[in-house]
């Protein structure tokens, strides 16, 4: 296999793509955040950690989606709920987030001449986001074959989702099956110094741990 490309948010979905991806590339995938106003920053400081853990660059985009708002992850007019994880799509969604990322990591992998982009969308135990379902993924796949250089030429980047139909009690046992540095990683939407243990990451976290019955190391 080539090098590839993962999102790296800093949180568990995507350090264990990044695990993922890292045994079975050509060298360390590049990886690449998103400063995009987030409230739980603290993700960005996780994210250089799990990067540094696996040698890898990484690159951090930077945009700031609070200047149009629109979600309780990047708007201080918007609470972040604490009562459990609903039905519908909550008030952290974030209008057009993956669909920002995703094309900026076909261009980047595009000019870096990587073979594919990793993404750690899940759409089984998650808070209900359009953008983290199988066919928003299949869709991406057409814009890379077919707006990208690459994509027309016949050899489109591929868009690897290891984890879309995965549990989180699934995603934790993968992890530390493969020694992914899960004490680095952070899920809490509230960010401060400790995860507030209410929100809907902190809560399908919490449950991924239990199911699986392993303690959770970013805890300890």
């Amino acid at each position: 296999m080539g090098r590839d490309l993962v999102v790296l948010s800093g949180g568990l979905d995507s350090t264990v793509c990044m695990a993922l991806a890292a045994a079975g590339s050509d060298g360390a995938p590049l990886a690449l955040s998103f400063d995009y106003g987030q409230r739980h920053r603290v993700e960005l400081d996780r994210a250089a950690g799990v990067a540094g853990h696996y040698r890898a660059e990484h690159l951090v985009v930077h945009l700031d989606t609070s200047a149009w708002g629109g979600s309780a992850l990047t708007d201080d007019a918007l609470d972040v709920p604490t009562g459990g994880v609903g039905d519908g799509i909550p008030v952290t969604y974030v209008p057009a987030r993956n669909s920002i990322f995703l094309a900026v990591a076909l261009g980047v992998a595009e000019a870096r001449e990587l073979d594919a982009v990793w993404i750690g969308v899940n759409a089984i135990d998650y808070s209900g986001y359009p953008d983290c379902r199988p066919e928003f993924i299949e869709a991406f796949r057409g814009v890379a074959a077919t707006g990208q250089r690459r994509g027309v030429e016949g050899d489109p980047i591929a868009i690897r989702t290891p984890l879309i139909d995965r549990t989180k009690e699934e995603i934790v046992r993968l992890g530390t099956e493969l020694d992914a540095p899960l004490h680095l990683t952070w899920s809490c939407y509230l960010g401060g110094d400790r995860p507030c243990g209410a929100c809907d990451a902190c809560r399908l976290r919490a449950a991924g741990f239990a199911a699986a019955a392993i303690e959770d190391p970013s805890l300890t």
